[in-house]
């Protein structure tokens, strides 16, 4: 399930050109419904429906089992947030994390030497 944001990305992350793209790309972009006098948001309904989802179990499984976003989830909860927009904003952040770590290992492997020469294919 972690997995699926990744695929999202694509075998060419250079093309996330910054992590509002990738959080777009999720569907986990706030999108501005206010009205009236509220100031709202909601996730942007479009963009890869399987890595959304992943990022809902992601966000889920913290609500759950993290001892740090239960205590985020109380302190909104308390501030009169409900819980679809608790969970939009840990769906972002949820999606701030993956391209983060997403970016590291591209990095990485462009410093790192590569292990399957060029010719390889051509030699088998």
């Amino acid at each position: 399930m972690a997995g699926q944001p990744l695929a999202t990305a694509g075998d060419n992350p250079d093309r996330l050109r910054s992590e509002a793209a990738f959080a777009h790309l999720c569907g986990v972009a706030p999108i501005p419904v206010s009205s009236g006098r509220r100031d709202r948001h909601r996730l942007n309904r479009g963009g890869d429906r399987a890595a959304n989802h992943a990022l809902h179990t992601i966000v889920l499984t913290r609500m759950r089992h993290d001892q740090r976003t239960r205590a985020y989830v109380a302190r909104r909860t308390a501030q009169g947030l409900a819980t679809w927009d608790i969970m939009r904003c840990l769906k972002r952040y949820a999606a701030r994390e993956v391209y983060r770590a997403l970016m590291q290992a591209v990095s990485r492997q462009r410093t790192s030497p590569q292990a399957i020469p060029h010719d390889f294919m051509e030699a088998a």
